[in-house]
């Protein structure tokens, strides 16, 4: 593997030193850029652009080609599990996702097996190792999977939901059903993020995207308790480095302190707390990554580059944060603010390094 040119996205989440704090987007590689949308047109589907390993790489890395990002992430989806457990995954126009046999009862949950890496998710595998190749040591290239309880979530509900009645419904009426569920989604997890791992990635990422409809005392055991299972059974050190685990937990901001006890390397942050209320919540004990709104976008360079000196100033001085907006990129973000938005992460984060 080729020798890693720019690895201080690596080492903030080590909290290590480095000289500007580095920055990357979730969702990067998306539909604000129109050679993404060129690239998604040439596939045919959106699923068919995650399936083929050489146009997954080609969108990964044209963000990366725009920008002096710090970091890739893997084109992927958070459903290939589901999908490669059988459930039927596809994509209804301006719908989202849907399973054709969602999970209704304890027999579907024993149906389904925890998939192969290699063989059921090689598709996946084989688009790391091509981005690895490709990539050629410019930046750490990041894994990731959805988490357990998310997983669980579109799986029961058989796609989206705005209310959350199937799935919380059997994790109140059923919890010994819903516990077996995600017991088998944390073993294929921890396969999954160790196969991405031995395929390339450098760093990995949990996506608790739905954590945060769940009261505290269920976000610690129906979400939390198998995040933590995850965090230990993965392969921490690869290429003679270690492989840092991002865990992020969308609308989880009460629960940091709790989140930074699992042996995790850093947490994702949204913009419903401040960073230097995050941080005295975790004590400096994890990195932290976030936490600007991504609707800052759609304003002006001006006006971006006063936000991300905020939330530079939030943090504060010292190692340990990855600048990231506090969820993923808006799909009509003009891609010129983009480009203002990372200049200003690396011009002013100077003064926050020695």
């Amino acid at each position: 593997m080729a020798t890693l040119k720019n690895d201080r996205f690596l080492r903030a989440l080590l909290r290590e030193p480095v000289d500007i704090t580095p920055v990357w987007m979730m969702r990067q590689a998306g539909r604000y850029l129109p050679e993404y949308r060129a690239s998604r047109s040439k596939a045919g589907s959106f699923m068919d652009l995650c399936k083929n390993p050489d146009l997954a790489c080609e969108v990964t890395l044209q963000p990366l080609d725009r920008y002096p990002l710090d970091a890739a992430i893997l084109f992927s989806d958070i459903l290939t599990i589901p999908d490669a457990m059988g459930l039927g995954l596809y994509f209804s126009e301006g719908e989202g996702p849907k399973f054709e046999r969602p999970i209704k009862s304890e027999a579907d949950i024993d149906a389904i097996g925890v998939p192969d890496p290699e063989d059921d998710l090689g598709y996946v595998m084989e688009g790391v190792r091509t981005i690895r190749r490709e990539l050629d040591g410019r930046v750490p290239l990041i894994g990731f999977s959805g988490s357990p309880w998310t997983l669980a979530t579109y799986m029961v509900e058989g796609g989206s939901t705005k209310n959350f009645g199937l799935v919380k419904g059997m994790m109140f009426d059923r919890p010994d059903m819903m516990h077996k569920l995600l017991d088998k989604l944390a073993d294929s997890v921890i396969s999954y993020l160790n196969g991405q791992i031995a395929a390339g990635a450098q760093a990995v990422m949990i996506f608790d995207t739905w954590g945060g409809v769940l009261t505290p005392r269920d976000y610690e055991a129906f979400s939390l308790a198998y995040m933590r299972k995850i965090v230990q059974g993965l392969t921490r050190e690869a290429d003679g480095r270690k492989v840092p685990v991002i865990m992020f937990t969308k609308g989880g901001a009460l629960w940091l302190d709790q989140m930074a006890e699992t042996g995790c390397d850093a947490l994702g942050v949204d913009w419903t707390l401040d960073m230097a209320d995050a941080r005295t919540r975790v004590q400096d004990k994890v990195a932290l990554q976030g936490n600007m709104d991504p609707c800052i976008l759609y304003s002006n360079p001006d006006r971006i580059r006063e936000e991300v000196g905020r939330v530079l100033e939030s943090y504060g001085r010292g190692p340990g944060h990855v600048f990231n907006l506090g969820h993923g990129i808006h799909p009509t973000i003009d891609p010129e603010n983009v480009g203002a938005f990372i200049d200003a992460v690396h011009d002013l984060s100077k003064q926050y390094h020695d």
